[in-house]
C-alpha cells in the first residue's frame, strides 16, 4: 500500500515538474494575441440606412504572412454591435453585423485575391494593397433606416479579428495553439444617436 502511494505521489509530482518546464520553456508572450487597434470607427447616415465608416492598424505576423503566400485563405472579420440603453431593464440588444474579407494567394496567378462576405473576388498584385479591404473596409450598411428608433442614443462596439474558424482544420488547430495566428482588436465603444423622423 506504500509503495503503491509513494509511486502514485511520484508520478504528480514529475507531472507537475513537466508541466512547470514547458511552462517556462515557452515563448514569452505567447499567450497574447496580436495588438489590433481600431483607428476609426464611426456611424453614418444614408438614405437608405446607416454604414459603419471603420479604419484598423495592425501588422501580419510573418508566420501568418507566410501562409498566406504559400495559398492559405484567411479570412478577417470585423462585428458590430448596437444596443440601445434602458435604464428600467437590460440594454436591448438591437443589431448585430459583421463583415468577412477573405485574404488568399494564388501560386499560379501569382497574384493576391480578396473577396468580401463571398462576393466577387479582386485581384492585387500586393499582399499590402489585399490588405487594405482589411485595414479600412468599404462602408457597409448595418441596418435600414427603420431598423434604428428615431431619435435613440445606442452604444456602438465594432472590433476585428482573424477567424480561425474558417481556417482549414489543421490550420485552425494550429491557430488555436500558437500566438503568431491569434489577431483580434479590443471592442471599440461609442454612441451614436438615430434620426429624428
Amino acid at each position: 500500500m506504500i509503495k503503491r502511494l509513494t509511486h502514485l505521489i511520484g508520478n504528480i509530482l514529475l507531472t507537475c515538474f513537466l508541466t512547470l518546464l514547458a511552462l517556462v520553456a515557452m515563448p514569452h508572450g505567447a499567450a497574447y494575441a496580436t495588438e489590433v487597434e481600431v483607428t476609426t470607427a464611426k456611424l453614418e447616415s444614408y438614405e437608405d440606412g446607416y454604414r459603419m465608416v471603420a479604419a484598423f492598424s495592425f501588422e501580419l505576423s510573418h508566420a501568418l504572412e507566410e501562409a498566406i503566400t504559400k495559398g492559405i485563405p484567411v479570412y478577417f472579420t470585423t462585428e458590430v454591435e448596437l444596443t440601445r440603453p434602458r435604464w428600467y431593464w437590460f440594454d436591448e440588444k438591437t443589431i448585430r453585423s459583421s463583415q468577412s474579407v477573405r485574404i488568399a494567394y494564388s501560386i499560379w496567378t501569382r497574384q493576391y485575391t480578396a473577396a468580401i462576405n463571398g462576393g466577387f473576388q479582386q485581384n492585387f498584385s500586393t499582399l499590402e494593397d489585399a490588405m487594405a479591404l482589411v485595414l479600412r473596409p468599404r462602408r457597409w450598411q448595418v441596418s435600414e433606416k427603420g431598423g434604428l428608433s428615431a431619435g435613440a442614443t445606442y452604444n456602438v462596439a465594432i472590433r476585428l479579428k482573424l477567424d480561425i474558424n474558417q481556417l482549414p482544420k489543421p490550420f485552425n488547430i494550429t491557430a488555436l495553439n500558437n500566438s503568431d495566428w491569434r489577431l483580434s482588436s479590443d471592442w471599440k465603444r461609442f454612441t451614436f444617436k438615430a434620426d429624428e423622423k
